[in-house]
């Protein structure tokens, strides 16, 4: 499985329609982590970049998923595959009840 950093520009100026997507937005995030292929997702301050990093295969698998995204007609989207993705979360050892 390959990581892949996905850049994301928003509209400088968001519409009502791009306001009533957020929720189903939100849900399908939820999704894609709970899947596995979602491994990071952060919003700029100014609410003007998306940044996530997503596993999959190839690039087309990525911009098959990213066309999921209700967002996805407001989005400018570069797509770099990564030579690897670390960070704090994935250091630390998970506990298992069982």
């Amino acid at each position: 499985m390959n990581q892949f950093m996905v850049d994301i520009t928003l509209p400088a100026e968001l519409t009502e329609e791009f306001f009533l997507l957020i929720p189903k937005q939100r849900a399908l995030v939820h999704k894609l982590f709970a899947e596995g292929k979602l491994t990071s997702y952060a919003l700029a301050l100014d609410r003007s970049r998306l940044w996530a990093t997503i596993a999959a295969e190839s690039e087309e698998e990525v911009t098959q998923i990213l066309s999921l995204l209700p967002l996805r007609k407001f989005m400018q989207i570069e797509i770099h595959q990564l030579a690897f993705h670390q960070d704090a979360a994935m250091s630390i050892a998970r506990i298992s009840m069982n």
